[in-house]
């Protein structure tokens, strides 16, 4: 049965101990707190806000398995092996510790050096025939070596086990050309936006979102996701002012991956988490830079 993600996924932020461990129970509150709202369709966890890459394979399947028993909603994991052997037996242990569906990162060695035609058709097709773990097909920005050309994409949606997309490619010009013929072909297909820092734009073309920033903010979210559907452009354009000083003070910064320090920091804010702990290399932001995110909450009246 294909899961329905037109909706919000968050993709929430691991929690810490003070000492480093995983936080399981803060995990837990973190996404039953995620999952109480209406209209939150899954949590997606152990990807690039997560910190999955960051957490032993143990951790990974504690982590899966701990949160798909504490909420009632589907989980999803991120899937991030390097090697095709490497990421089906991720996928395995994923589907064994309580996994719905795995969101598929492409072999990173591609960002810097690129893929060979048909390998990430070959990557998706042996995780799900080898796993049965539903595939969401990731793309990658256009800045990068792993962002996929759209015969490569047309390829993986036609694939068993392929679902739905998690588009980030921060290209509008390659957005607004490719997304419509994604629908054309494959009209079954859920598209969801990962673009975070460029949501108004990408709002009324997709299903839902897949997003980080769904873990910190998913009320305003759900807003612009049924003003998006509703083509309700003065609606989106209020949530999306409303929110600018948050989207800087989160996604505006040197680099993307200070974002989850950021949200971490947020969810600290909102009285959602106790701890803001993240794992190297990964490094603690400045008091400065906390305050202006607490203030940036203050000012949506998310806080």
């Amino acid at each position: 049965m294909t899961l329905d993600l037109r909706g919000l996924n968050p993709a929430p932020v691991t929690p810490f101990t003070p000492d480093g461990e995983v936080d399981h129970a803060a995990m837990a509150k973190l996404g039953t707190w995620l999952a109480g709202h209406d209209g939150v369709k899954s949590l997606v966890i152990l990807g690039h806000a997560g910190e999955g890459t960051f957490l032993t394979q143990e951790e990974q399947v504690a982590t899966i398995a701990n949160l798909a028993e504490a909420v009632d909603i589907p989980v999803i994991a991120g899937i991030t092996g390097e090697g095709t052997a490497v990421a089906v037996a991720e996928a395995k242990r994923a589907v064994a510790a309580g996994a719905k569906a795995g969101l598929i990162y492409p072999s990173h060695g591609w960002l810097r050096f690129g893929y060979q035609a048909g390998a990430p058709q070959d990557r998706y097709r042996a995780i799900y025939e080898e796993s049965g773990l539903p595939c969401i097909l990731f793309q990658y920005p256009d800045n990068t070596k792993a962002t996929y050309d759209l015969d490569t994409l047309l390829e993986i949606a036609a694939q068993d086990g392929v679902f739905a997309t998690k588009n980030g490619v921060r290209n509008m010009r390659r957005w607004d050309t490719e997304i419509p013929v994604l629908r054309r072909e494959h009209p079954d297909l859920q598209i969801l936006s990962c673009h975070d820092e460029y949501l108004l734009h990408t709002m009324f073309d997709v299903d839902g979102l897949l997003v980080g920033y769904g873990g910190l903010a998913p009320e305003p979210l759900l807003e612009l996701i049924a003003a998006g559907k509703a083509r309700d452009y003065p609606a989106a354009r209020a949530v999306h002012d409303r929110l600018l000083p948050v989207t800087k003070a989160v996604y505006h910064r040197g680099s993307h991956m200070e974002g989850t320090v950021a949200l971490k920091l947020g969810l600290k804010a909102r009285g959602i988490l106790e701890h803001a702990g993240v794992r190297s290399p990964l490094i603690d932001l400045s008091p400065e830079a906390e305050e202006e995110i607490v203030q940036a909450l203050k000012s949506a009246e998310l806080v």
